[in-house]
């Protein structure tokens, strides 16, 4: 059962219009289209899915230029795998080990990092559908508290961004800040807000998280799990992630699928 958290502060104020969605290339050296992203408002971003296959991985950040490298042109990924599967985004069996070009050998999605390669995403609302699978661990990702599935909001890099938790091996839901500097793949979490949420594991539920800007430099983040509000907090010390950035899907340990992506104007 989900519980909501009493929001801590509900204003909202317009900013801006998104800029045109990135168009890449195809053809040899450039990317190659294996997700696509469905028509929309000005500033939607909708990605889409195949039925089958792998859309990009690790292997094609670290070595583009490899021949069979997988590129996309709506996401990069520092670490992990992502496949289409019946037309979502899946995981795939996570490992602790490191892909080849086509995933084949393994799929390091113990770490799955996932980030749109747009950066101009300000006042957002981010939604999805989400499904958990399965909690794994590996030799080198032990169990942590904060195994799960994560949204990433203002994404400017790892050491920059948002991190809202929309399942945790702990049954918690948490917005974090993070900044560059500090022990955590270079950078420093601060807890904005967490409370106690759970959604069923091995079932679809939607989620939404919506991020905007106040007045005074301040920011605020949503989220709602089946339709019910669990968090809302305002960051008053938000620094550069006042500014528009990317968004994201990351997950620790956790085999999971998601559906009908998008990131709307807010």
């Amino acid at each position: 059962m989900i519980r909501p958290l009493v929001r801590r502060r509900r204003a909202g104020v317009l900013t801006g219009v998104l800029l045109a969605v990135l168009l890449a290339s195809a053809g040899a050296g450039g990317l190659t289209l294996h997700a696509l992203g469905r028509g929309g408002p000005p500033g939607e971003f909708r990605p889409e899915f195949p039925e089958r296959g792998l859309v990009t991985n690790e292997f094609a950040y670290w070595h583009p230029d490899s021949p069979g490298a997988r590129h996309s042109p709506d996401w990069t990924m520092t670490s992990g795998s992502l496949f289409g599967l019946d037309g979502a985004g899946w995981s795939g069996r996570p490992d602790g080990g490191r892909p080849d070009a086509g995933s084949v050998r393994a799929t390091d999605s113990a770490v799955f990092r996932l980030a749109s390669r747009r950066r101009d995403f300000g006042d957002t609302r981010v939604s999805l559908e989400v499904r958990p699978m399965e909690m794994v661990t590996t030799a080198r990702t032990p169990a942590q508290p904060y195994d799960g599935v994560h949204l990433w909001l203002r994404f400017h890099s790892e050491q920059e961004c948002y991190a809202v938790s929309l399942v945790r091996r702990d049954g918690r839901v948490v917005v974090k800040r993070k900044t560059p500097g500090g022990p955590a793949n270079g950078g420093t979490y601060v807890t904005l807000a967490t409370a106690s949420a759970s959604i069923p594991p091995d079932a679809w539920t939607p989620a939404t998280a919506v991020v905007t800007d106040l007045p005074d430099h301040r920011v605020r983040i949503t989220l709602e799990l089946a339709g019910h509000r669990v968090l809302d907090v305002t960051d008053t010390a938000p620094g550069d992630l006042y500014l528009p950035g990317g968004v994201g899907v990351r997950g620790d340990n956790t085999e999971f699928m998601f559906r009908d992506f998008a990131a709307q104007p807010e």
